[in-house]
């Protein structure tokens, strides 16, 4: 199965599993660094599941992102941030830990990002969860 329709699978389990598999590759190599477009392009879906799985994996790419793609995508990445919902935010600002720690010159602009970030829009019972997140992210720098 191709990797990038296997993250899109609508087996939610088994695309969720491939996830962990290749996080799990790319903190041990930078052989999934040429798909960093693909889960770039994964933003772009109607289902948020597999937004975030490209969120996830675009992040994941940040200690082996020799050609500043990161950095030229992180507009559309903060972007995700705006529009998702509460769980998936949640999992994208942990993903954005692994960008600071390999790409501390981005800190800057994710801290702008997150003070974007509308936390009205999420009930009570989120908001604490995501500022919680928040606060960790910024605790990092």
């Amino acid at each position: 199965m191709d990797m990038i329709a296997g993250l899109q699978s609508k087996h939610n389990s088994e695309a969720y599993q491939l996830l962990l598999l290749l996080e799990q590759r790319s903190g041990e190599s930078d052989e999934l660094y040429g798909c960093f477009e693909d889960f770039i392009g994964l933003l772009n879906s109607k289902s948020t599941f597999v937004q975030v799985r490209g969120f996830r994996l675009a992040c994941a790419q940040a200690r082996w992102d020799t050609e500043r793609r990161l950095e030229q995508n992180l507009d559309v990445l903060l972007a995700a941030l705006y529009t998702a919902k509460p769980t998936a935010v949640r999992q994208c600002l942990a993903a954005l830990q692994n960008v600071l720690r390999w790409r501390p010159e981005l800190a800057g602009k994710i801290v702008t990002g997150l003070d974007e970030i509308d936390l009205s829009r999420y009930k009570d019972s989120m908001r604490p969860l995501i500022e919680k997140d928040m606060a960790e992210l910024r605790a990092s720098l």
